[in-house]
């Protein structure tokens, strides 16, 4: 048995990858996708087709060229999601721009806009789960789509105030930065590498599972962002973990079986005490955790980047469509 194969027994692996052909490769149930993972899958002549479809369906919507390049934009991401989706029996995470992280309503619309899409195309909205920054407007946009049968998932998630609110509005799932926090601390510590065992980042999602299992809460934890093997291993019997696809390639190509490290009854171990958050409290417990307000703020940065790379090249294409 392989370390994949043997870690499907008590967790749900999720492709982190926009690449079709290697979410076939490694059969995952559910696959996450992104702006940068898109940029790149679009260029790879084999999706070509899925490009041209995009700029066809943003032509017949009309409007200037930003409205257009932004219509490619959300038609190329259901497109590679419904291709994603014939292939895996799961869900599949369509993100929102992270420029939006700081608004509420345009969030709100966003995700409308992409589940129509998605609906338009014949795909069930419980197939699909909305990927949002788990700022506190983020989470307070989720909340409110929750309540309409649209599933999120809290992403750019650092710190247990992140985690204990998205729980409290009834998200659907949330994505904890394993490798993140661990790049952190480990810069933080002046040290070439941190101990499996004494990971803070494992340690992370190991305390936010444990949390809502203990208290009943439904809210899923996928853990994300790994940098090595170990980091997975550690946290088997997580809910869901979303894995690069080198490292799925690892663990496929490695022998041996592996020890269930989360489970419901473990977390009955918890330590914390069920918490309640309103704003003042959210952003007050967040902020005494500098590691999280460092990350949370550099990853919407970079994620903002990764949609104006994926905006420019959306822009030439639309141009290049316009002028043919």
């Amino acid at each position: 048995m392989s370390l994949l194969e043997s870690l499907k027994k008590y967790t749900t692996v999720v492709a982190d990858t926009g690449d079709i052909n290697s979410i076939a490769k490694f059969k995952p149930q559910d696959a996450t996708t992104n702006p940068s993972l898109l940029f790149n899958a679009a260029k790879q002549a084999e999706y070509a087709h899925l490009v041209e479809q995009a700029l066809q369906d943003a032509a017949e919507e009309g409007g200037d060229h930003a409205a257009q390049t932004e219509a490619f934009m959300d038609h190329l991401f259901v497109g590679f999601g419904r291709e994603i989706l014939k292939i895996i029996p799961g869900r599949v995470s369509t993100e929102v721009d992270a420029g939006l992280s700081f608004d509420t309503e345009r969030t709100i619309a966003k995700a409308h806009r992409l589940i129509a899409l998605y609906e338009q195309a014949g795909v069930d909205r419980k197939r699909v789960l909305i990927k949002v920054a788990s700022t506190w407007e983020g989470i307070r946009a989720a909340e409110k789509l929750e309540r309409e049968g649209i599933h999120c998932n809290l992403t750019l998630l650092f710190s247990f105030a992140q985690a204990v609110a998205c729980a409290e509005a009834g998200v659907t799932l949330i994505s904890p930065f394993v490798g993140r926090i661990y790049d952190w601390y480990k810069k933080d510590q002046g040290v070439a590498d941190i101990a499996p065992n004494e990971d803070p980042g494992v340690e992370s999602v190991t305390r936010i599972y444990q949390y809502y299992k203990k208290y009943g809460y439904q809210t899923q934890v996928m853990g994300a962002s790994f940098r090595k093997v170990e980091q997975i291993t550690l946290l088997a019997g997580c809910d869901l973990l979303t894995i690069s696809t080198d490292l799925l390639a690892k663990l496929g190509e490695t022998e041996g079986e592996l020890t269930r490290r989360l489970s419901p009854e473990s977390a009955q171990e918890s330590k914390d005490a069920k918490i309640h958050l309103d704003e003042k409290t959210f952003r007050w417990m967040h902020n005494e955790d500098a590691m999280a307000v460092e990350k949370l703020s550099d990853g919407i940065r970079k994620f903002y980047a990764d949609a104006r790379k994926l905006e420019k090249y959306a822009q030439s294409k639309v141009t290049q469509k316009v002028g043919s």
